[in-house]
């Protein structure tokens, strides 16, 4: 057998479920957006009853279709004995969805206005103890938290689009949250099979998203420089260290890039080389100019279309999933649980 290098992320993919969590079996999503059916998708292949609030009068039916067309993919990589797509009831009126519930998924319009408005209702109709967890992709749970009743048990659980396949899920406490609920979200987002990560200080962004906008910042930056095409921009990236970025993150990139040496060796040998990169970046505006810019230079490309693209890039995850689950396990089968 080949000893496998373990770091944080490379021991877990979607499919791979620990043993459940069963102190928080009453879900709630709030929200039934692209994000918040996919959640559902998600506690629904792992066994959970769901109920889903969306202001939206054909919520029902969206969501229904959503799951539908997802749900090949939950059985490929792996459905609980007690999965069933037909175990979630909808609902226009929040106190349905959430009364007498355990954990709530809230995925609203990225708005702080809005969620502060939604979780004032909320608080209002949850017990103190429903764990509130906000999908937000850049408020700072702090934010979130203030003036709510029970704050201790508000806090931020991020996922990465779509959360019924992509594992990574941010776990973020305000300046109010109670370690107790941190710990436990953390252990009911692992008993479902996703990653955690725990990020230790609020900032806006998170983790994930800030390093992904630096990148698409530089991205844009070369688009409208004329360095590169968008299509080429992104063929350097899923090309090259977008493979490599699919099983290490750049820490272990740089301890590998160094040799024997290490991340030591690597950064006192190119360091000087990246610093005077980092001064070349670019630091574009989003400006009405500049999306123009960026729509038009994407336009000449002659694009597939959106239900291309997107029929794409989940046949493509759901295989590259398959493949480290199947080999991770094959390197290392006593890491992976059961």
């Amino acid at each position: 057998m080949v000893e496998s290098m373990v770091y944080p992320g490379v021991n877990m993919t979607a499919s791979e479920t620990k043993t459940q969590d069963t102190t928080l079996q009453r879900v709630a999503v709030v929200g039934g957006g692209t994000i918040g059916a996919s959640w559902a998708t998600l506690f629904l292949a792992k066994g959970l009853s769901v109920r889903l609030y969306d202001p939206a009068p054909d919520n029902a039916s969206v969501v229904r279709q959503f799951i539908a067309a997802a749900w090949p993919a939950m059985q490929r990589l792996g459905l609980h004995p007690e999965a069933d797509p037909g175990r979630i009831d909808f609902t226009n009126n929040v106190a349905d969805a959430v009364s007498d519930t355990d954990f709530v998924q809230e995925s609203g319009p990225e708005n702080l206005a809005i969620k502060r408005e939604l979780f004032a209702e909320l608080d209002a109709s949850t017990a103190t103890d429903t764990i509130i967890s906000s999908s937000t992709s850049g408020f700072m749970p702090s934010d979130l938290q203030h003036e709510r009743v029970a704050p201790e048990r508000y806090l931020v659980g991020h996922p990465f689009n779509p959360p019924h396949l992509v594992p990574l899920v941010e776990v973020v406490a305000g300046a109010q949250t109670s370690p107790e609920v941190v710990d436990k979200t953390i252990r009911f987002y692992d008993s479902l099979g996703k990653k955690t990560i725990r990020i230790d200080k609020e900032v806006q962004g998170h983790v994930a998203n800030r390093m992904q906008a630096a990148l698409y910042r530089e991205a844009i930056h070369l688009v409208l420089e004329g360095v590169a095409s968008p299509a080429d921009v992104d063929a350097a990236v899923a090309y090259g260290p977008g493979l490599r970025w699919a099983i290490m993150g750049p820490h272990t990139s740089h301890q590998l890039g160094g040799g024997p040496g290490g991340m030591r060796h690597l950064l006192e040998h190119i360091g000087p080389n990246i610093d005077r990169w980092w001064q070349d970046l670019g630091t574009p505006s989003i400006t009405p100019d500049n999306i123009n810019k960026l729509v038009a230079a994407w336009d000449a490309g002659n694009p597939p279309s959106h239900e291309t693209l997107s029929a794409e890039r989940d046949t493509l995850l759901l295989a590259l999933l398959e493949t480290l689950q199947k080999t991770r396990t094959e390197l290392q089968p006593e890491v992976i649980e059961p």
